[in-house]
């Protein structure tokens, strides 16, 4: 990967995945946020970064996510730009069929936050059009789908 500095701002040299990355390339390609910027007119996404900006983006999905009303979900703060490949758990549905919901190369944003009074934790992932909330233990063991659904 050239440039260490993604299009929304990132730096890419703090990535694990950095060296099975092929960066931003055609913008907004596979960067939900990167895709906002560009349509905005902007060449970097540091209103989605900074502490304290805002960003059209993220503070619709996080209303979206608090009007999901889940009671012993932590509050959610902030959301972060995650590769699918590091959200993309797989779930078993109640047939036996396992799924995975998330394209490994796109970026999405997300978060995960602590479920009250257990171990377990929410891990919280959405793209333009869907929004994934699960429920699951140390590493992503075990998880659990609590809502799947169309984002507004």
């Amino acid at each position: 990967m050239g440039d260490s500095i993604a299009v929304c701002g990132l730096d890419c040299s703090e990535c694990e995945g950095k060296e099975n990355c092929e960066g931003c390339g055609v913008l907004g390609k596979n960067c939900m946020i990167a895709a906002c910027c560009k349509s905005k007119g902007q060449e970097r996404c540091e209103d989605f970064f900074k502490t304290g900006g805002t960003c059209s983006l993220k503070e619709k999905l996080l209303l979206e996510i608090r009007d999901l009303g889940i009671e012993d979900m932590e509050e959610v703060t902030t959301l972060y730009a995650l590769k699918g490949s590091f959200v993309n758990l797989e779930y078993l549905l109640p047939g036996g069929q396992k799924i995975r919901f998330w394209e490994e190369d796109k970026i999405y944003l997300g978060n995960q936050v602590g479920k009250k009074g257990s171990a377990r934790c929410y891990g919280l992932t959405a793209d333009e059009n869907y929004l994934l909330v699960c429920e699951y233990g140390e590493n992503g063991s075990d998880p659990e789908i609590v809502v799947f659904r169309r984002r507004k």
